[in-house]
């Protein structure tokens, strides 16, 4: 509908804008399955809004940029998780062995909105764009036709909130920083890699402390000191002296989506393989790295697929099926395995 009529709404818009006269419209609130029957809220502005929100992004990047910590990762021009997790193998093999691994409960929705003003009021002086930012966090969300005010947090979902949790938790960065610490960060996930359970607890103190400061808490029950024999997860990856392999929860995910395209009331059809190939290319794109281990998971992972598609094909579940769809045929379905999809090098 805003695209009916681009032209006219975006002169629309901008003459708001650049009036000061843009209300933002409350988010729809949804939410989305993290496992484990815990669910994370997301808040999504209307289209107009989301137009709105990309412009300020553009205005408001390129001056934070300069001032962002070098091993903040997310959500920021040319740097990825992977960047982030090699910035991770990077440090252990130069003697870093024991990890904070700390989590901020509920940053998104928690954040207090005076600490985003104040990062915004160190670097903006616009009173028209700050007042806007303002707007746009005390917007509201609806949800089942009834709206809820918005006092503390930045919706995910926004366009706009990446950039502003980065804004809010630049200050831990230069404070862990300054302290002489190694940190990766990505968003509000982040490890602080230490020499010794000393070092380490000074860094969990520090944090402690700043993110206190800040509004926020660290969450007792996922946050804590590990070492890499131990591991520790980071940005979907279980992280040892090892490698880097599928997380558990990730495992379980990729196969709950597998269950619900390979039901045996079904039909075993292009189309389903076509579903399958874009679930495995998915997760091959992000967990077949250069530095990753997962070749034996991916190898049982086809192993579990292959039996699901047997399954789907002869309607019932027998060992004997292997021999009445060996894997050639499955193969000449179209079907892509993971195994296919690993990087050539010993990284995996």
């Amino acid at each position: 509908m805003f695209e009916a009529n681009l032209e006219q709404n975006l002169a629309a818009l901008m003459k708001d804008l650049k009036g000061g006269n843009f209300v933002p419209k409350p988010a729809r609130r949804t939410y989305i399955d993290k496992g484990g029957g815990k669910q994370r809220p997301l808040g999504i502005p209307c289209v107009r809004d989301r137009v709105a929100q990309e412009v300020l992004r553009q205005l408001l990047s390129p001056l934070f940029e300069a001032l962002f910590h070098e091993h903040s990762y997310g959500f920021r021009p040319r740097r990825s998780c992977h960047d982030a997790l090699r910035r991770v193998k990077e440090l252990h093999q130069k003697g870093f062995r024991v990890v904070l691994d700390a989590d901020i409960q509920g940053f998104f929705d928690q954040i207090p909105h005076p600490v985003i003003m104040t990062g915004l009021r160190n670097v903006v002086a616009d009173g028209n764009i700050l007042n806007l930012i303002e707007r746009f966090l005390s917007a509201g969300v609806m949800e089942d036709g009834v709206m809820y005010p918005t006092t503390v947090g930045t919706p995910q979902g926004g366009v706009l909130s990446p950039l502003l949790a980065n804004i809010a938790l630049n200050v831990l960065d230069w404070h862990l920083d300054k302290a002489g610490f190694h940190f990766v960060r990505y968003a509000d996930d982040f490890v602080v890699l230490c020499r010794s359970h000393a070092e380490a607890e000074e860094a969990l103190i520090l944090v402690t402390h700043v993110t206190a400061n800040l509004g926020l808490n660290l969450s007792p029950e996922k946050t804590k000191i590990a070492t890499f024999s131990e591991g520790f997860i980071f940005l979907g990856f279980a992280v040892t002296h090892r490698g880097y392999r599928m997380r558990e929860k990730s495992v379980e995910k990729f196969k709950d989506r597998i269950r619900e395209l390979t039901i045996r009331s079904r039909n075993l059809d292009a189309r389903v393989i076509e579903k399958l190939n874009a679930v495995n290319r998915g997760v091959a794109n992000y967990f077949a790295t250069d530095f990753s281990t997962v070749t034996r998971q991916f190898r049982y992972l086809d192993h579990w697929l292959r039996k699901r598609i047997r399954m789907m094909k002869l309607k019932r579940i027998s060992r004997f099926d292997n021999v009445k769809l060996r894997n050639r045929h499955i193969r000449r379905l179209g079907l892509i395995f993971l195994s296919d999809l690993l990087p050539a090098g010993p990284g995996c």
